[in-house]
Formats: structure tokens, sequence, C-alpha cells
């Protein structure tokens, strides 16, 4: 047997049981340990990996008790026969010459791998000052309450709540609590069936543009605006409107007319940080009466708002069923968590219902019971509450930081939420500073992604603070300035 396979995994997240038992079970899968193959004894084997020989009879057992190899008495432990029955092996078959491949890029009914999105360093964590947005920072994260809902979610009393297939339903749990415990904060009142819960809130954009989108569809968008919902729209039609924000976010006249559905941010403007104040808001919905229209509002991040009372929600003021309401559970939570949901007329939720399960059926079902558990034992009030905190400090840090060292640059956002819209010198290629940066240990993101006008203003950039310790701001905007003044000098 070669030694070469037997090197532990490196790894800090896993038990040293459960690496020797990765170990053997790839080795066994992967054809290096044939069957009827013996390995070494236990004690053998802890004196190669460097562990105890306890340590190494916990993995060969539950691997015997799973199939993968077989105790033989006076004899040793083997490769259990039976263990690769069933798997088909790839034969060997040559290519012919005259073999064509398909031409895909001919098939292609849409592109969206061209399309320009958000990019971030997918290892953000080892850099000294990630100015990203929608990050968490885990020391605020309570790990042991959220491992305490999914032990009781797959307890044995729900087995029925997280094993069965819900088809197009939803967890009634969790509906009750997005219902009762998460919409009145917003001002929303809303009946179990005008809920839908969404694999995030990107999930709920694209049932949206999917309904209610065709190519003769006339899109009102903020402008700068959410790139990623852009880009769903344009997936359906190439009539979008960008209309250019002012200091009261989405503007309401004329223009609007034109549209068919309007997309808005008017709680926490994406990117700018802007708030619709609520004679606008008014407006909106009167002009969307008068024209015929639909609004999708995104309500992201209202649950971050610690500087001010929170504006009411445009779907709370929604006398007439034109709103549909996007929020999402992954931006308070984590983001890997994918949760989020829709409120809108049942008419629309009926639909969206039956879309979302031609695609994914329902969103995990155990994940659905251990969110509904989280809110209903007041631990996402609590995290909240936290998160506020510690927000609040960065918000006021990164304002200090950017008054002293880029002065007139940026707004403090009046709603709170968790980054700042930065307006770099006229001139600066916030593409190139943002390179510069990342060598410098600095993440911060190019604005020019948010704007859907050619050609894009290139000096703008957004700067996140949810994921950056407080003592690392004021440095990092110290030293962000500097690369500014370097490159507009043509030094770098």
């Amino acid at each position: 047997m070669r030694d070469s396979l037997f090197h532990l995994p490196a790894s800090d997240a896993m038990s040293l049981q459960s690496r020797i038992r990765e170990l053997l079970v790839s080795a066994i899968l992967g054809g290096q340990l044939p069957a009827e193959d013996r390995i070494p004894s236990s004690r053998q084997m802890a004196r190669r990996l460097g562990v105890s020989r306890n340590t190494v009879v916990l993995a060969y057992q539950a691997l015997i008790d799973d199939g993968y190899i077989v105790s033989r008495e006076r004899s040793g432990y083997y490769v259990n026969e039976n263990i690769l029955q069933g798997r088909v092996h790839s034969p060997q078959i040559e290519t012919p010459s005259s073999a064509k491949s398909p031409d895909w890029d001919a098939r292609f009914r849409v592109r969206p791998g061209v399309q320009r999105n958000i990019t971030k360093p997918p290892d953000w964590q080892n850099y000294p000052f990630p100015f990203i947005f929608g990050q968490v920072d885990h020391k605020l994260f309570p790990i042991a309450e959220w491992r305490e809902c999914n032990r009781q979610a797959l307890g044995k009393q729900w087995l029925d709540a997280w094993t069965s297939d819900f088809h197009d339903r939803d967890d009634p749990m969790l509906v009750e609590q997005i219902r009762t415990h998460i919409l009145p904060r917003r001002g929303i009142l809303a009946d179990e069936d005008e809920i839908l819960v969404t694999l995030g809130a990107q999930n709920a954009l694209y049932l949206l543009a999917s309904l209610l989108v065709t190519r003769q569809t006339v899109v009102a968008m903020e402008e700068p605006g959410y790139p990623d919902v852009r880009n769903i729209f344009r997936l359906r039609t190439d009539l979008l409107m960008p209309l250019p924000v002012d200091d009261g976010g989405l503007p309401v006249d004329d223009r609007l007319a034109r549209a068919d559905i309007v997309f808005a941010t008017p709680s926490h403007q994406s990117p700018t940080t802007l708030t619709m104040p609520r004679e606008r808001r008014e407006a909106l919905l009167e002009c969307a009466a008068a024209h015929d229209m639909i609004i999708i509002e995104d309500d992201y991040e209202f649950e971050t708002n610690y500087a001010s009372d929170p504006s009411p929600a445009l779907k709370s003021l929604d006398r007439a069923g034109r709103v549909a309401y996007i929020g999402s559970l992954s931006k308070t939570l984590f983001p890997g968590l994918r949760m989020g949901y829709l409120v809108a007329p049942r008419a629309l939720v009926r639909e969206a219902r039956a879309l979302r399960r031609l695609m994914v059926r329902h969103v995990p079902s155990n994940n659905q019971r251990a969110v509904a558990l989280f809110l209903a034992l007041g631990y996402h009030d609590a995290l909240i509450g936290r998160l506020r905190r510690a927000y609040r400090v960065r918000w006021e840090e990164m304002g200090s930081a950017l008054e002293q060292y880029m002065p007139r640059s940026s707004q403090m956002p009046t709603f709170g939420g968790s980054s700042y819209w930065v307006r770099g010198p006229e001139g600066l290629d916030a593409d190139q500073l943002s390179e510069n940066a990342l060598k410098a240990g600095i993440i911060i993101e190019p604005g020019r992604v948010f704007f859907a006008t050619e050609p894009p203003p290139r000096n703008f950039f957004r700067l996140g603070f949810s994921s950056i310790d407080s003592k690392n701001i004021a440095p990092g905007i110290e030293l962000l300035a500097s690369l500014i003044d370097r490159q507009m000098a043509g030094k770098i």
C-alpha cells in the first residue's frame, strides 16, 4: 500500500475522526484502495498519521458501520467488496476525428455571462481593510443560538416539517413569523396567501421579471441602481429607462408615464443610501395608479436603521395592490442562507409560487424551520440589536474618517445601513484605484457597475463597513486617500 495515500487532509473545521474518514472514503471511492485490499491496522495508521490509536479505532468503527470496510478476526481491516457494487465504470472511448462539438454561442438565447456584474475577492477575510458590502462580521453572529435552532428543527418532533416534499408550499411557521413579526415593523399587513418564501431577494426579483416583463415592457429604474436586477430585466427587455436619482431618490415626474414597471429601493437607495421622503412615496403611488404601473419595492437593509425613525415601507401605503414588496433575511442573518420573501397581491403570489415550483419547488424545508425558530425564540431581535450597536459605531467612525481624509466626498446615510457611496475627484478611475487598493490590502467596490448609462462615470465607489473592525476603518480610509492622491498625481 502506498504511504502517500495516508496523509490527513488539512482542515480546521473537521475533527480528526472526520478527516481520517474523509481520507479513507476518498481513497476507496476513487479506486486507490480496491475492493478486498487490506488497510493498515489501527496501530499502524495511528503511527503514520501521528494521532492516538483510539481516534483511529473510532473512525474505523464508523466506516465498518457504514459498510466501507470490514474487520476480519486475526486478519485485519479490508475494503468491503460490496461497497462499489452498482457503480458504472466509465469506458475508454476514443473520439473520432469527425466528431464536432455544438456551436454553443449560436444556441444561447441570452448571454448573462457577458453582463457587467459586481465582483468580490473570494478570500476577502484575509485582507486587513475589507470595505466590502453584503458580508457579515462573524464575531457578531450568535453561532450557539443558530446551532440550537438547527438542532431543534432537525429533531423528531418536526421530522415531517423538513423531510417531506412541500411541492409548492412554504413552512407555515416561517410564514406566520414573517406575517406577524417582521412585516408589522414596516407597517405591512398581509395574509398567508400574500407571502411567498424565496431563495433570497434575488430569486424573488427573477420570478417577478419572468412573470411581468416582455420585450415590449418598459422598466423604469434608479440611476445608479442595483446591477443584478438591471441584468435580470435586460434578459427580457431592452426597454430600460434609467432615471438619475436626486436627494430624494427616484424622481417622480412625467417621464414615468412611459413605464409599465418601476423598480425602486425607497427606504435605502442602492447604492447611494438616499431615503425617499414620504411625500414622494405617496406621489409615486399616485403616479402608478394614474398610469397603470406596477411597482417593485426592494426593502433591503431596513433592519439596520439606527439613525432615525424608520419611514414606512411603500407597500404599507399601497391601497390599490400595485406594489410587490421584496425583503431579505440573508442580510441580517448571513448571505449564504439565501432566504427572502415576496409580499404581493394573492393573484401575483399564486403565479410566482407556481413558477417557483417549476424552478426549485420550494426553499429547503430545514432552513425554513430553523429560521422560523430563530425568529420565534427572539434570537433575531437580539441579533438586530447587536448589529445596530456595532454598525452605528462603524457608521460614525467611517463618517469621521471620510470627512477627515476625503472631505466632501460623501454624504452620511440618514437611514443607516452598512455602506457609504463615495464620489472621488473628477478624473479618478475607480477601477484602477480598486486594483491599487487591493495590493495594499484594501477592498473597495468600483461604482461603474451601478450605472446603466454609457459611458458610466468612473470616479464613484462604494465602501461597506459590515465586515470590518471599527479600529481598522480610519487607518484604511487614510491609506485609501493617499492612494487616490498618488493616482491623481500619476505616481501609480
